[in-house]
């Protein structure tokens, strides 16, 4: 209850002089507050001092989010080029696994009831050149190569060693074999009906003798035999 007169107002119950603004020091003075943390810690300061520190603390998290999505996107690229790693890695095992297994399956084995008949390429390569051999117009297998060795062989008084299957290669895998002649023919016949013949006696005389399944003969014509007296300037 406030008295009213001819003297200063003041409230009922308090003393004159005495004022109702809150007491904060003296005039100029900066206001105080307190923060208390997570952790139970309390911060006390100047208001303007603990948004400062608020804004410091914000701005150095925001550094470290920043720090560790780069970190997840490095990691990241580092698992996608070692899964590239793993691939090429996979796929040269695969390759040499691939060469290796065709190296050791390089034979007909033939399972019976009591053992196996393993047959060799060269066995095969034999019958097939000296199948090839007996078609007319055909005078010789093999490349220029083979045939200066053949020469040699010859002259040194070896020349039937490797004599049937020179000129002759073949790849087996269990009960098939695929085949490749290399042919000299000679001069003034009929190249493909002679390359024909040579691969219809050719799988005949294998797949008659060796029970074998031929699926390919492949055919290389390297060179042509010109006697002498052929065309003029033509070599032998």
């Amino acid at each position: 209850m406030t008295e009213q007169g001819g003297g200063p107002e003041r409230t009922a119950g308090m003393p004159a002089g005495e004022s109702t603004e809150p007491s904060g020091g003296a005039a100029g003075e900066t206001a105080t507050a307190a923060i208390t943390g997570p952790a139970g810690g309390t911060v006390t300061g100047s208001a303007g001092d603990l948004a400062e520190r608020a804004e410091t603390v914000l701005e150095r998290a925001g550094t470290a989010v920043e720090r560790a999505g780069t970190a997840v996107e490095r990691a990241g690229t580092a698992v996608e080029r070692a899964g590239t790693a793993v691939e090429r890695a996979a796929a040269a095992s695969g390759r040499v696994a691939s060469a290796v297994v065709g190296r050791l399956r390089n034979d007909a084995e033939l399972p019976v009831s009591r053992g196996t008949t393993r047959i060799e390429d060269e066995v095969v390569e034999k019958i097939a050149g000296i199948a090839a051999r007996t078609v007319p117009g055909v005078h010789d297998l093999g490349g220029d190569a083979a045939r200066f060795f053949a020469s040699v062989k010859d002259r040194v008084g070896l020349g039937q060693a490797g004599k049937a299957s020179q000129g002759v290669s073949a790849r087996l895998e269990g009960r098939t074999a695929k085949i490749t002649v290399t042919l000299m023919v000679e001069y003034g016949v009929k190249v493909y009906p002679v390359t024909e013949q040579v691969r219809t006696v050719v799988i005949e005389a294998v797949e008659r003798m060796l029970d074998l399944q031929v699926t390919e003969v492949n055919l290389v014509v390297d060179d042509v035999q010109v006697p002498a007296s052929g065309p003029a300037g033509a070599a032998g």
